[in-house]
């Protein structure tokens, strides 16, 4: 098995680290593709306005100049052309990558990105910020990560789907087990937007959230970090609304054959 391994949190982040130690795990064939520098927050995005930039790091190892999607395509598409990867794993991201999150993540990009190109993704994140002592627990994804993956990599992936795994914030003999969960949604919270003056007077800006506790709605995957277990949510690439698309389709008829151009 030939792995790619990407993340958003740059070359340089412990959770890449990681990641390349739990692929090491799996395989004896393990590249690693990422950006140069900290692209949280990238979401989806290509860079199309200027040159990218590769830079050999070490032995199978790259950094991209670059967002993660970024990263995908040059591995899957240049580094790996000739002898692409069968698995691409992302993260593992300094922080959950749950509920709306998803939208915005560069670690769940890279995964998407290696859907779109055919190959079986894997999204991997570690929620931060809730022990009591403000230790990083980098060693549960290194001990529950590998027989996860090979239990998942067990089953068929359907065409356009990825898998996000999101580890709780706790030590490894601290998390309850797995639940295949559901996209959550917190409540509403609090953007505030925070001006500033640089030196020459000149404004400038930062962007605030402020995080609520949500109410947890069972099976999400806010309730499975709540309650400390593993967080495995299928996601699709395809974001039609089914639903809607059928009542719409009851209310703007399809054109008949006859009126269709050839």
């Amino acid at each position: 098995m030939r792995i790619l391994v990407t993340n958003d949190d740059g070359i340089n982040a412990p959770g890449l680290h990681a990641l390349r130690e739990i692929a090491s795990k799996l395989s004896d064939d393990v590249w690693v593709v990422a950006p140069e520098t900290n692209q949280s927050g990238a979401s989806h995005s290509l860079t199309l306005h200027e040159p990218l930039r590769c830079r050999d790091v070490d032995e199978r190892v790259y950094a991209i100049k670059g967002t993660p999607t970024d990263c995908v395509i040059m591995g899957v598409r240049h580094i790996l052309k000739d002898d692409p990867p069968t698995l691409v794993l992302s993260g593992v991201n300094r922080g959950s990558n749950i509920a709306e999150d998803v939208t915005y993540s560069g670690t769940i990009a890279g995964a998407i990105e290696g859907t779109l190109l055919g190959v079986r993704s894997i999204a991997l994140s570690l929620s931060m910020g809730f022990d009591l002592e403000g230790r990083h627990h980098w060693e549960t994804p290194l001990a529950h990560a590998p027989g996860l993956i090979t239990d998942l990599l067990s089953e068929p992936f359907a065409p356009g789907v990825l898998m996000n795994v999101n580890f709780p914030d706790l030590p490894p003999e601290g998390v309850a087990g797995i639940a295949i969960t559901t996209q959550g949604k917190r409540d509403p919270g609090m953007l505030h937007i925070d001006e500033r003056a640089d030196t020459w007077g000149t404004p400038y800006y930062w962007f605030g959230f402020e995080r609520r506790k949500s109410r947890l709605v069972e099976n999400t995957d806010l309730w499975a970090m709540a309650h400390g277990l593993i967080s495995v949510t299928p996601l699709s690439v395809d974001l039609t609304h089914r639903a809607s698309l059928e009542r719409l389709g009851k209310r703007f008829p399809r054109p008949a054959p006859g009126k269709l151009k050839d």
